[in-house]
């Protein structure tokens, strides 16, 4: 049975006609699925009970469950959302001060081994369509809303999977999430991270997104970087830098380099100053220093926080913008990199 959510509007519209039915009705469906976050016919509650049971003869609505979620000593909520072919994604809500922020997944696993990442561990099972994505947003808005009585603000594609190897299902996403038929949140609070692939980007470039970018880099060395990050191999520094920049001068959208310190590995100075080198060649770029959270999977460990400090002022003095991300949710593996699905798959 067809997800009703990969119909167009248009389409609906054919159905509606092709079926004796007013063409509005189907504006009306539009609104409950993607306004209303309807999760069944039922809930539509000025259709007619004869028009919804032939909805639900033709269609189905796949939308995801929270199977668990956990509250981090810090607010930080993880939650394990069911998908209806069983598999399990996880999501995080990130509350601050003056922001609300959701972090969601892409895919079922990731397909790019990172080494220092528990998803990469994973097998990639398969892409999320846009109404899973959108799912994710809605789910973590709500708790938003119960827990801190404050709005979503910010939404991150940091959660499972690679954003630019899943990009129909990603813009599909993000077209629900930021039109004015949808959620209408506006694309400049959405922040889409990618290990880097060159092409992809240049194709964000070339269909113009509102949205903004991050580079999970981790390092200004193509042999360290390889190392680490086997993507690296076939996205070289180089590469990756005409793309950001051809990013840049076709969107003008923001551009943040995320960077990881591992301890021993690259938390010199020496690392520093190549960074701040290849930051200076990314107009209006912003590094952010992230500590690292270990996986039992991996055997780096995090700099301390006075190779943190340091690192970071040496790039502040280099005249780039650089802040430190304090890791949210370390006890619930729910930080930066933990993320690998603890919970068993149905």
């Amino acid at each position: 049975m067809k997800d009703i959510r990969k119909e167009t509007l248009e389409g609906l519209m054919d159905w509606f006609e092709a079926n004796g039915e007013k063409k509005f009705r189907a504006k009306q469906v539009w609104e409950w699925l993607w306004a209303k976050s309807a999760k069944t016919f039922d809930e539509m509650s000025n259709l007619s009970k004869p028009l919804r049971d032939k909805l639900k003869e033709e269609f189905s609505i796949n939308h995801i469950s929270i199977d668990n979620s956990q509250l981090s000593n810090d607010g930080t909520i993880k939650s394990a959302f069911r998908l209806h072919d069983k598999h399990l994604i996880e999501g995080v809500l990130i509350p601050a001060d003056d922001r609300m922020t959701a972090c969601v997944s892409s895919q079922v696993g990731c397909s790019l081994s990172c080494k220092f990442c528990a998803t990469g561990f994973m097998k990639r099972e398969r892409n999320l369509d846009g109404g899973e994505i959108y799912d994710q947003v809605v789910a973590i808005r709500d708790q938003a809303e119960e827990h801190y009585k404050k709005p979503l603000s910010n939404i991150v594609f940091m959660g499972m999977g690679e954003p630019l190897l899943n990009y129909k299902g990603m813009m599909e996403g993000i077209d629900r999430i930021t039109s004015e038929d949808g959620l209408n949140m506006s694309p400049k609070r959405i922040t889409v991270s990618t290990a880097g692939i060159a092409k992809m980007i240049n194709k964000l470039a070339d269909d113009e997104v509102k949205f903004n970018l991050a580079l999970s880099l981790h390092a200004a060395d193509d042999k360290k970087r390889d190392s680490i990050m086997p993507i690296n191999e076939t996205n070289t520094l180089d590469a990756l830098l005409k793309s950001l920049n051809y990013f840049y001068d076709k969107t003008g959208n923001r551009i943040t380099f995320e960077y990881i310190l591992f301890y021993d590995f690259n938390d010199s100075i020496e690392d520093a100053e190549k960074l701040l080198k290849y930051a200076r060649k990314v107009p209006g770029v912003r590094i952010n220093i992230i500590e690292y959270n270990p996986i039992s999977e991996a055997s780096f460990t995090k700099a301390d926080p006075e190779t943190i400090d340091r690192f970071a002022n040496h790039l502040i003095k280099g005249g780039i913008h650089t802040s430190v991300r304090r890791s949210r949710g370390k006890d619930i593996d729910a930080a930066c990199g933990q993320l690998a699905n603890k919970s068993k798959v149905a």
